[in-house]
């Protein structure tokens, strides 16, 4: 057993009242039929052992560290502590709980900055309830690129990427509205995911030569400028830049044509230029598999690609597909990561 492969992946508990405590057992109650990479969950014991009550599970849950997870996960859920300040309703968030999802999320990255665990994979949170308690980061991949800098004292540009069997998906501007996308799209940072996106997908993904395309922000790329100048003032001048570093790119592609079965055999990563351009193609190929993964940072993150669903938590129905399928992408580039460095 190499060293990568005998430590767990920290994984956080999400927001206590959504669904990621359903889909967590389900991962684990299933891990025989259905192989699961072992982890550490993190979070709070009670809240797991009520939802797992209320779903009819019977589920042995060890209070334990990173160091003993792995040796914990074949009979018991291992669970290092974070207990909730408030009670946990399933389906009714509440802001007083805060305090341990931000908590879960730190633990994690500590565990991986550390050495002691080999990746992080996250649950879903719910933005605005962390808002209402004080949190001022847009979301999970701001927040893991602030405690990256903290850890490293080097700034980081944190690059979403949705993996799935059919699409990988970055989208280089992400959770701002669309009005703000053309403002936000600048040249540098443009080039600067492309190069994150190239690197991961070399050192992590096992790629050695990796294929880009690059998506045009207007109607069929600006079609020569009738339709919007942004594909050849901003983007056309990275794709030459990019090419004359040695990466292997196209476009600017007319976003309608780009995704198409026969059209994906000829790239590797798809780069777009606004959240939904990247999401909705790479969602509706592969729901209930695709995987949300951080490019950028100095550990592994990986998460599934559905929010907190409280509507359907505790109700015996959340599908724990996405989860499985981030646990066992965050073990797969951990163990490239790790080949990579020996």
């Amino acid at each position: 057993m190499n060293k990568t492969s005998g430590r767990p992946i920290a994984l956080t508990m999400g927001d206590p009242a959504g669904i990621g405590p359903d889909i967590s057992l389900a991962v684990w109650a299933r891990r025989e039929t259905r192989p699961t990479p072992p982890f550490l969950l993190i979070g709070d014991p009670s809240v797991l052992s009520d939802r797992a009550k209320a779903l009819g599970q019977t589920v042995r849950i060890t209070e334990t560290d990173c160091l003993h997870a792995s040796s914990v996960f074949a009979g018991a859920l291992p669970v290092l502590p974070i207990r909730c300040t408030a009670p946990v309703v399933a389906g009714e968030p509440n802001a007083a709980n805060a305090s341990a999802v931000i908590g879960a999320i730190d633990a994690a990255v500590r565990l991986v900055m550390a050495g002691d665990a080999s990746a992080v994979a996250t649950n879903p949170i719910a933005k605005a309830v962390l808002y209402e308690a004080g949190f001022g980061f847009p979301g999970h991949t701001e927040y893991l690129a602030h405690l990256a800098e903290k850890a490293t004292g080097a700034p980081v540009l944190p690059v979403m990427m949705l993996a799935g069997p059919k699409l990988r998906a970055v989208p280089v501007t992400i959770h701002i509205p669309l009005k703000d996308v053309p403002g936000a799209l600048t040249s540098e940072l443009i080039y600067r995911t492309c190069m994150v996106t190239a690197a991961d997908l070399r050192s992590r993904f096992g790629l050695a030569a990796p294929r880009l395309a690059i998506a045009g922000l207007n109607p069929h790329a600006g079609e020569g400028g009738a339709l919007g100048l942004e594909d050849d003032a901003l983007i056309r001048p990275v794709i030459d830049r990019l090419r004359a570093e040695g990466l292997d790119v196209v476009g600017p592609l007319p976003a309608d044509t780009m995704f198409h079965d026969r059209a994906r055999e000829t790239y590797d990563v798809a780069i777009c230029m606004y959240h939904d351009q990247a999401l909705i193609p790479a969602k509706a190929l592969g729901f209930d598999d695709s995987v949300n993964a951080t490019l950028g940072l100095p550990f592994i993150r990986t998460s599934p690609d559905h929010g907190t669903a409280f509507g359907i938590a505790g109700k015996g129905i959340a599908r724990e597909d996405s989860l499985l399928a981030a646990l066992r992408l965050a073990a797969e580039l951990a163990a490239n990561a790790e080949g990579t460095h020996r």
